[in-house]
């Protein structure tokens, strides 16, 4: 009898211990958790209330309270509280932080709110608690101090209390940390929805996705800023941007072509704005009648953008008020074009002096962003007809003055965010156009020689899908918006 109750103690006490503990290997947890139904926590609320949940994610915070101990479990941007009792309350209570657990309990309604989680209605009553990766006690920075604000860093100074600050620089050392804070995932879904939108806009328009060559023979934009290589034995460099192949595409018969794609920059621009590597937004087309065709595009696709974010992505901008708060941009249904030479006026009636047929300076930029807003109440506009001399060579000069060119810029927050224009077709002009530009035309032969071929007037843009998302949201710093910065200065991690 004694031996018989003494057996079935040992049997519970094993059971116990498989109720918690480090177990890393995934058909082993199956095993222990079954009858628990995989679950999002985002997904949970009220009406969940008494179903048997398993959950995985990272515990955020770990907090013990007398005999009880309280995880934050966090799924992406959602969280929730996860009550822990029993003899697992030691093991809950040594977990380091961010190390990531399988919970396996029941949802439960809390007596009151838990404020600090998104998913406030409900949390867990943990009955099964598992480690599978264990962060080091130690973490270089944490979520919690990655995610405050400015303000509320300086409000604590001023305050006099201390609070841990996280530099640029140390984020990006420490990025997967970084990411895993509530802006840097909202704005990285956000970077997702601009690209979903940008594809389905120009869909609808008749573009056709294509995928160019980023190995190519020669600079595709002019000047030095370009990574050279040795590609088997022969001079290359990456592609600073499609331009010169959606070009021979469109030659190539496609009336209208797209592309989402890496661009490579060695400019020794250490900026706010500027990255050695960034996502390109670009699009080529035939043009009918004038040149115009392309900018009524853009106008489509990016009010198309920004009506997308703002119609569907409510929870995200949220998300990145709460540590980087920005104004709402404001834009027009319709698109405002502005000639370079009234913007011009408008900058030499507001006392700034600028070269008339020079390219505008960052400073002159802003400001004129500043008067357009004032005066038609929009931060995105469109600038038009740029100086033939300060565009790439393969832009098309003005038939009525050829000083001038038929391209344009379009403005964010009083900056430059997309460049597009007509394109050369006529490879005699282009080939005179890429020599006064110091080009090597023997290392783009194949491309001046598409045009001979018979190629239709065509024009196209280009933008980057970071700088889109950093201005859109006013976030200051573009490795804001780079998942893994590429800029003058970083090639890690």
């Amino acid at each position: 009898m004694a031996s018989g109750d003494g057996e079935k103690h040992r049997e519970r006490e094993e059971g116990e211990e498989e109720a918690y503990g480090d177990v890393a290997e995934l058909g082993a947890l199956r095993q222990r958790q079954a009858g628990y139904a995989w679950a999002d926590v985002v997904a949970l609320d009220p009406a969940a209330a008494g179903r048997a949940v398993r959950l995985r994610g990272a515990a955020q915070k770990v907090r013990a309270t007398g005999r009880i101990t309280f995880i934050l479990l966090r799924q992406g941007t959602a969280t929730v509280q996860c009550v822990v009792s029993g003899e697992a309350v030691p093991f809950a209570k040594g977990l380091p932080r961010e190390s990531v657990v399988d919970v396996a309990g029941v949802v439960a309604l809390p007596r009151e709110h838990v404020r600090e989680t998104t998913q406030q209605e409900v949390e867990i009553q943990v009955q099964k608690l598992y480690c599978i990766s264990r962060a080091v006690p130690k973490l270089p920075i944490s979520v919690d101090d990655a995610s405050q604000s400015e303000e509320e860093v300086a409000s604590a100074k001023a305050a006099g209390k201390q609070r841990a600050h996280v530099g640029q620089d140390k984020r990006l050392d420490y990025r997967v940390i970084d990411l895993r804070t509530l802006a840097n995932q909202a704005i990285f879904k956000l970077e997702s929805e601009v690209e979903y939108a940008f594809r389905q806009a120009l869909r609808s328009e008749g573009f056709v996705c294509i995928h160019t060559p980023k190995l190519i023979s020669g600079s595709s934009e002019g000047g030095a800023a370009v990574f050279k290589l040795d590609y088997k034995g022969q001079p290359a460099c990456l592609a600073q941007s499609p331009q010169l192949h959606k070009q021979m595409s469109v030659s190539g018969g496609f009336q209208r072509v797209f592309e989402v794609g890496p661009v490579f920059r060695a400019e020794d621009s250490n900026t706010h704005r500027h990255l050695c590597e960034f996502t390109g937004l670009d699009a080529e087309m035939t043009i009918m009648d004038d040149y115009s065709e392309v900018c009524d595009v853009v106008d489509k696709v990016f009010v198309a953008i920004f009506n997308h974010l703002n119609e569907n992505c409510a929870q995200e901008l949220e998300f990145i008020q709460r540590q980087h708060p920005f104004k709402p941009l404001k834009y027009l249904e319709k698109t405002l074009h502005i000639d370079f030479s009234e913007g011009i006026r408008m900058l030499k009636e507001a006392g700034v002096d600028v070269d008339p047929m020079g390219d505008l300076s960052t400073e002159a930029e802003r400001k004129l962003g500043e008067l357009v807003r004032d005066k038609y109440d929009t931060e995105f506009y469109m600038l038009c007809r740029y100086p033939s001399a300060v565009r790439p060579f393969y832009t098309m000069p003005c038939s009525d003055d050829p000083l001038y060119s038929y391209s344009f810029d379009v403005f964010v927050r009083g900056e430059e965010i997309i460049s597009g224009a007509q394109r050369v077709h006529d490879p005699e002009l282009l080939t005179s156009q890429a020599k006064a530009r110091g080009i090597d035309v023997n290392s783009i032969a194949t491309y001046i020689d598409s045009f001979r071929y018979g190629t239709p007037p065509h024009g196209g843009f280009g933008a980057g899908l970071e700088r889109v998302v950093m201005l859109f949201c006013g976030l200051g710093n573009i490795r804001k918006t780079s998942l893994f910065p590429r800029d003058t200065k970083r090639l890690y991690p």
